[in-house]
């Protein structure tokens, strides 16, 4: 069973705006710091925001701050990347993680199969 499961994705004209879901298989996940990272055409893969296990922290890749919100349901086992202001820069495959660490997303622990984000111009 895939731990992680990414949905949302799709494409958008520049300027506009998608949310991203991801849906953890387990309650456990809970407990853990989860994060967002892409990887463009002939790009290395990058994070984009990071949420604490409580949802009390968050942290995003500058080129997404202000554009870019990323939040927790945990009564749902998902998390959120609500992204506005699309740049075609954005297009990517988007993928979910999970690290059994509280606070962050450094070098997760588990991954989704993405979700392929295109902006076109």
């Amino acid at each position: 069973q895939v731990p992680l499961v990414e949905s949302g994705g799709g494409t958008v004209e520049s300027g506009g705006s998608l949310r991203l879901t991801c849906v953890a298989s387990e309650d456990s996940f809970r407990r853990y710091a989860m994060g967002w990272f892409r990887q463009g055409p002939g790009k290395e893969r990058e994070i984009v925001a990071a949420i604490s296990w409580n949802g009390a922290e968050t942290t995003y890749a500058d080129s997404v701050k202000g554009r870019f919100t990323i939040s927790r349901d945990d009564a749902k086992n998902a998390m959120y990347l609500q992204m506005n202001g699309l740049k075609p820069e954005d297009t990517a495959v988007y993928y979910c993680a999970a690290e059994r660490n509280i606070r962050t997303v450094t070098v997760p622990d588990y991954w989704g199969r993405g979700t392929q984000v295109t902006v076109s111009s």
